[in-house]
């Protein structure tokens, strides 16, 4: 499994990026997909998680009504839809994927269930 990363960059507070995750080994459209992003001196924080089949997304309270999340099957690839971006948005964001299914097409944005990582993409929000 391997899991590219991209479309991050430096955007001005209030400016908006798009992140892709593509995969090559698995299919997303059965598993769920996390998005993940770790700033400078602190953890690993769990951002979305969009479950596989169903497509039923989760939001960190920190992102929700400004990220979204859609996959593409034909492409087998996750997108991030970043807006009115703030400059404590500003870390490293990873895709990861987890073979782990919960019913009803739940999902965690807990870290140590994913089990295959991309390489990371740095996103930097200016004020």
């Amino acid at each position: 499994v391997q899991l590219q990363a991209c479309g991050g960059g430096l955007v001005q507070a209030g400016g908006s990026l798009r992140l892709s995750c593509a995969a090559s080994g698995l299919s997303l459209d059965y598993y769920t997909t996390g998005w993940f992003r770790q700033a400078p001196g602190k953890e690993r924080e769990g951002v979305s998680c969009i479950s596989g089949g169903e497509g039923k997304v989760y939001w960190a309270d920190s992102v929700k009504g400004r990220f979204t999340v859609s996959r593409d099957n034909a492409k087998n690839t996750v997108y991030l839809q970043m807006n009115s971006l703030k400059p404590e948005d500003t870390a490293v964001y990873y895709c990861a994927v987890t073979r782990r299914h919960y019913s009803g097409g739940y999902c965690k944005r807990y870290a140590p269930e994913y089990g295959s990582w991309g390489q990371g993409t740095q996103v930097t929000v200016s004020s």
